[in-house]
């Protein structure tokens, strides 16, 4: 866990629907608990079938998600992914690649332990994502 925070990041993180509602307090808590990271455009964040160890947040930048070779999904500010298998330990369900240039927030298992047992409003949010992109992803077999 960091100690010093920028201010940069809070406001970055004040931004995210995903931390709508949060104190100022609770946002400089989560962004103590991860590591900004810069990516390269055309960098793999997540490799489908691979084991998964960290959960992001991206601050800048997009990403496509691919699942079996396919585009699935995009991720811009505000999104995020990876989350699955740190709830569930199982592999990764996709790949990530950056499209642009970024800049995420990478939490790893502890970190995002802790985050999910900050704020139970948090927690709602993760699985209410995680619900919607099964059903997108049961209508997407289905049709």
């Amino acid at each position: 866990m960091r100690t010093r925070v920028a201010q940069r990041e809070v406001e970055l993180l004040r931004s995210v629907p995903l931390f709508a509602g949060c104190s100022r307090g609770e946002l400089r808590q989560i962004a103590s608990l991860g590591t900004p990271v810069p990516v390269a455009a055309g960098r793999r964040l997540t490799v489908e079938g691979q084991p998964g160890r960290e959960f992001f947040l991206v601050l800048e930048g997009w990403a496509r998600c691919e699942v079996g070779g396919r585009r699935a999904a995009t991720f811009g500010p505000g999104d995020f992914f990876g989350e699955l298998s740190l709830l569930d330990g199982g592999p990764r369900s996709a790949t990530v690649v950056a499209e642009t240039d970024m800049e995420v927030l990478v939490l790893d298992a502890r970190e995002f332990a802790s985050l999910l047992q900050a704020s139970p409003s948090i927690l709602r949010k993760v699985l209410a994502t995680l619900a919607e992109r099964l059903r997108l992803a049961n209508a997407a077999r289905a049709g």
